[in-house]
């Protein structure tokens, strides 16, 4: 049995729990996340999986 993981869905659950836990680093992790989902569209690394 086989499990494949996406980075942007894990990364959303891990920004979301982060911001529950500690809600100030809101701009951080939106910023952090943003800049990741940029760079994995630019250089076309959508294919990967965990």
């Amino acid at each position: 049995m086989n499990l494949y993981l996406s980075i942007g869905p894990l990364a959303a659950l891990i920004a979301g729990i982060l911001i529950l836990l500690m809600p100030r680093l809101l701009n951080a992790i939106v910023a952090i996340y943003l800049i990741i989902i940029g760079l994995v569209g630019l250089f076309g690394a959508g294919h990967f999986h965990l």
